[in-house]
């Protein structure tokens, strides 16, 4: 391990003024607490405020993007974590890198913005949060100090104005599975339709083109695909959606994501993942690793074997881990 040059750590220093700041933002979905319709209405109105600017698809570097997501993705299921974990921590990175551009060289800064990412985003959900150093495992190329890490959190927390309580589409499934016409049926038979439009939510991370479409449409959209073709759907499914729109994002989702999608067979199968493991399996496959315009090749694998913990040092606030 040899040390990186000098990157500047203190220029990633935000205000620190307002650090307990609360968010005012609509609560999770539950399965067990479906939201009303004000609730429903307040994530509407609200989604527009988690996510990215609309340039950003424009102006993304794709490979950095997907280099720091399959990294993400590895930490996440190295840890277990939930998948509102995962979908958190892209959504935090993609919406701070709409209003930030970072230099290319060696790539540090991206890795930096992951990590202090899926940490916040960990701390939104997961009842144990590994410690900083603890966190980045599986062979990242650079490790950073506690320190550094917590102020590019602030960072990224200042420059997201606190909205940390993110507005996904999670938050529509029970919404939209209520809306089907076997809603009535028992929740043995609608458990493994959440399971499935769950994961294929998940999946959507590593496609960038989702970007362009509002958490409600995906959520439309997932929903759509994990129910089948043979649902005929009432008008009042789409409720404030796009119809348009979420018919766009449910023939992208089938293209990319299920009928390309080895782990998928969601739609034939419609079974429940046999683990927590099973969602995120699906969104490390390679073949979700894609641009509809411009396919991305070499990603990863988000399974690895644990690796040991780093040793700590002092002595670098970034240090570059050599082959």
């Amino acid at each position: 391990m040899s040390h990186s040059p000098d990157h500047s750590a203190a220029s990633l220093c935000c205000s620190e003024g307002a650090v307990d700041a609360v968010s005012s933002d609509p609560q999770p979905y539950s399965l067990s607490s479906p939201p009303d319709e004000a609730a429903i209405n307040r994530y509407f109105d609200s989604e527009p405020l988690h996510m990215p600017h609309s340039h950003y698809l424009r102006s993304i570097d794709l490979t950095a993007r997907q280099d720091s997501i399959s990294w993400i993705l590895k930490v996440h299921s190295h840890y277990q974590f939930r998948p509102l974990t995962a979908f958190l921590s892209v959504n935090y990175f993609d919406r701070f890198l709409s209003s930030h551009s970072f230099p290319q060289a060696n790539g540090w800064p991206f890795q930096l913005l992951a990590v202090a990412c899926l940490s916040v985003a960990a701390k939104m959900e997961e009842p144990f949060v590994p410690l900083l150093l603890d966190l980045q495992v599986l062979e990242p190329r650079f490790v950073f100090e506690p320190k550094t890490v917590q102020r590019m959190e602030l960072w990224v927390m200042a420059n997201l104005d606190w909205r940390l309580r993110s507005v996904t589409p999670f938050d529509y499934i029970d919404y939209f599975v209520s809306r089907l016409p076997c809603s009535g049926s028992e929740s043995g038979i609608l458990s493994p339709l959440y399971s499935s439009s769950s994961d294929l939510i998940l999946n959507t991370i590593r496609v960038i083109d989702f970007l362009g479409f509002p958490p409600s449409a995906i959520a439309a959209a997932a929903v759509l695909s994990a129910a089948g073709e043979s649902i005929d759907l009432p008008e009042t499914f789409y409720g404030r959606t796009n119809k348009e729109m979420v018919r766009s994002c449910h023939q992208l989702m089938e293209v990319y994501l299920v009928d390309t999608c080895p782990s998928a067979g969601l739609k034939d199968s419609m079974e429940a993942p046999p683990s927590p493991d099973g969602v995120l399996d699906a969104a490390a496959c390679v073949s979700c690793d894609t641009r509809s315009e411009n396919r991305i090749s070499g990603s990863e694998s988000t399974q690895a074997d644990p690796e040991n913990k780093r040793p700590r040092s002092s002595t670098s606030d970034v240090q570059e881990q050599q082959p």
